[in-house]
């Protein structure tokens, strides 16, 4: 586990499953643009939260990349899932800005709300085929450059499921916390 503190914000960066967070108000989907249950991150959410989640998030649909949509969470230990269209690497472009505003838009809709915990898997690092070194980078500056304007937000917990994405994450956080 790795962590910076940042003016009243924590941003944590662990390895595990992202539908565990029991300590966590809300948990990030990387979604589809449909918000319709997929594999991965979307499909593991969506089973551990049961079919209301994709009732109700249907009605938001669709979505861009880029764009972050909020429901609630249902049978997961969290209060919303904060859904996260990210983009297809070389597809949606530009793509670091459409994963950076994945992030940012995901870390509004908090402070819209008074969320103060919120979990992040890697979006963008599997189907849609980011290159984890890349998306590492870009998620963790845009959190790092939001952490000091926070009001609600305190707590930001990047969850890395495989062993690579977290020990990447973790260096690219060594590296972002020394400039």
């Amino acid at each position: 586990m790795e962590k910076l503190t940042i003016g009243n914000a924590t941003l944590e960066i662990t390895q595990g499953d992202i539908t565990q967070q029991n300590d966590i108000n809300a948990i990030v989907n990387a979604a589809n643009a449909y918000l319709r249950t997929g594999g991965g991150v979307a499909g593991a959410i969506h089973r551990a939260a049961g079919e209301e989640l994709e009732k109700e998030s249907t009605h938001l649909a669709p979505i861009k990349p880029g764009q972050a949509v909020i429901t609630g969470a249902y049978n997961l230990p969290n209060k919303y899932v904060i859904h996260c269209l990210g983009p297809v690497y070389k597809r949606d472009m530009p793509h670091d800005k459409l994963l950076a505003s994945c992030y940012k838009n995901a870390i509004s809709i908090c402070e819209e709300k008074g969320i103060e915990s919120i979990a992040f898997p890697a979006i963008s690092t599997g189907v849609f085929g980011y290159p984890v070194e890349e998306a590492a980078k870009v998620a963790l500056k845009e959190i790092i450059s939001l952490m000091m304007t926070l009001r609600h937000l305190k707590y930001i917990r990047m969850v890395l499921f495989s062993d690579h994405d977290f020990k990447v994450h973790k260096e690219k956080l060594k590296e972002l916390s020394k400039q």
